[in-house]
């Protein structure tokens, strides 16, 4: 199993959680961000979003940290990260929607305009951000995690960027039950830092 990656994408990382956590042996295939390898071939052969994460595994090639994380929950960890019966699985896809959306837009790119890497309306994308952080404190201020009781890979995918949020101008003391959560994910068996 190969993971294409740049070192500071927390898309890229959420993956990386996983196969950790699982202790799923694997091998880094690291880009170099600064030279736009992922926006080149043979890269886009694998990913035409010019993106990463990508995991290859077995000939076959998934592309996107949802569908990563899903492959990997499913494959290495049977009914625990990634239920399949259809209440479960929902419960959990729909944490994911909000990684991919209120924290993408909010707190990822917060973060990018805020460190220089991307260009935007930083107030609009701080707005994003804490609709997705009230969202999360409206759930974790009486759960320990975001779905089923326990750890799933919703926690995985709002994880990264939450947990960088004060690069976006964000303060996690403002919202306790995230913050807490933070630290419990931290303690989980097998995780690992971002680099």
């Amino acid at each position: 199993m190969k993971l294409y990656m740049t070192e500071r994408s927390g898309n890229a990382y959420k993956p990386r959680l996983l196969l950790a956590m699982l202790n799923v042996p694997y091998e880094k295939v690291l880009l170099d961000f600064a030279k736009k390898e992922q926006k080149q071939e043979p890269f886009l052969k694998l990913n035409p979003r010019g993106q990463v994460p990508v995991l290859e595994d077995r000939g076959r090639v998934y592309w996107g940290s949802t569908a990563c994380l899903a492959y990997i929950a499913r494959k290495h960890g049977g009914e625990t990260w990634l239920p399949a019966d259809p209440a479960g699985m929902a419960e959990v896809a729909q944490w994911l929607e909000l990684a991919q959306n209120e924290i993408h837009y909010g707190l990822q790119w917060a973060r990018g305009v805020v460190n220089k890497i991307r260009t935007g309306n930083l107030e609009e994308y701080q707005g994003y951000g804490k609709t997705g952080l009230g969202v999360l404190e409206g759930r974790l201020k009486s759960n320990q995690w975001l779905a089923l009781g326990r750890p799933t890979i919703a926690d995985i995918a709002c994880y990264p960027y939450v947990a960088l949020a004060h690069e976006g101008g964000f303060k996690l003391e403002d919202y306790p039950g995230v913050a807490a959560w933070v630290k419990r994910f931290e303690s989980l068996p097998g995780w690992v830092k971002r680099v």
